[in-house]
C-alpha cells in the first residue's frame, strides 16, 4: 500500500494529461463529425469526393501512423507541430471521420417524408435540422457514439509513442525505475475507472432520450 501511495501522484498527473486529451478531442471531433456528415448530403461531386477521400484515409490507416505523420513527417516539408498539438490534430481528424460516418448513417435513416412534412410546415432548412433531424439522429446514433468514446479513452494511450507524459508513460516510467509491474496494473485500474464512468454516463444519456421512441 505504501508503494501505491508513493507512485500514485505521478500516475494521477499522467491521468490528468490523458483526460485533457480525451475531453479536448471529444469537444472538437464530434462537432466536426456532424459538420462533415451534413456536408456529405450536399450533391456537389468535388466536395463529396474530397470528404469521401478524407474519411477513407482517416479510417483506413492506423491512428498511430497518423500521429507519426503529423509529428515526424510533416516537419520534413516545413510544417512543424509540438507534441500536444500534433496529438490533438491527429486524434480530432481521425475521430471526426468515424463520427461523421455514424451521423451520416443516422441522417440517412430519417424517413424522407419528414422532410416533406417540414416543407409543408414552412420550416427553414436550419429549423428542420434543429427540430426534426438532429433529435432523431442523436437518439439513433447514441450507442455507436458512446462505443467510439470508450475506444477513445483506450486510444489515448497511443500518445506514448510521441513521448507525451500521459498515464501510460507515467506508469511505464515508474515500472522501469522500480522494476515492478504494479504501476502498470494501477494504470489499468485508472483506465477501467474512466471507461466505467463513460459507460455510466452513456446509460443516463440514453435514458434521457427515451422520449423519442
Amino acid at each position: 500500500m505504501s508503494y501505491i501511495l508513493e507512485v500514485l501522484p505521478s500516475l494521477l498527473r499522467g491521468a490528468t494529461t490523458t483526460l485533457y486529451i480525451f475531453v479536448l478531442v471529444l469537444v472538437l471531433s464530434i462537432p466536426l463529425g456532424i459538420l462533415v456528415a451534413f456536408l456529405m448530403q450536399i450533391k456537389f461531386k468535388p466536395l463529396r469526393w474530397f470528404l469521401d477521400s478524407y474519411v477513407l484515409i482517416m479510417r483506413g490507416t492506423p491512428l498511430l501512423l497518423q500521429l507519426i505523420f503529423f509529428y515526424y513527417v510533416l516537419p520534413s516539408v516545413g510544417i512543424v507541430f509540438d507534441r500536444m498539438p500534433a496529438v490533438i490534430i491527429a486524434f480530432t481528424l481521425n475521430y471526426a471521420a468515424y463520427f461523421s460516418e455514424i451521423f451520416r448513417g443516422g441522417i440517412e435513416a430519417i424517413p424522407s417524408g419528414q422532410y416533406e412534412a417540414a416543407k409543408v410546415l414552412k420550416l427553414s432548412h436550419v429549423q428542420t435540422v434543429r427540430y426534426i433531424v438532429l433529435p432523431q439522429v442523436v437518439k439513433i446514433v447514441l450507442p455507436s457514439i458512446f462505443n467510439e468514446i470508450i475506444t477513445l479513452v483506450k486510444d489515448t494511450a497511443l500518445v506514448y509513442a510521441l513521448g507525451v507524459g500521459d498515464l501510460l508513460l507515467a506508469s511505464r516510467t515508474a515500472a522501469n525505475r522500480d522494476a515492478s509491474l504494479a504501476p502498470m496494473f494501477i494504470a489499468g485500474a485508472i483506465y477501467l475507472l474512466m471507461i466505467g464512468l463513460v459507460t455510466l454516463i452513456s446509460k443516463q444519456v440514453e435514458k434521457k432520450f427515451d422520449y423519442y421512441r
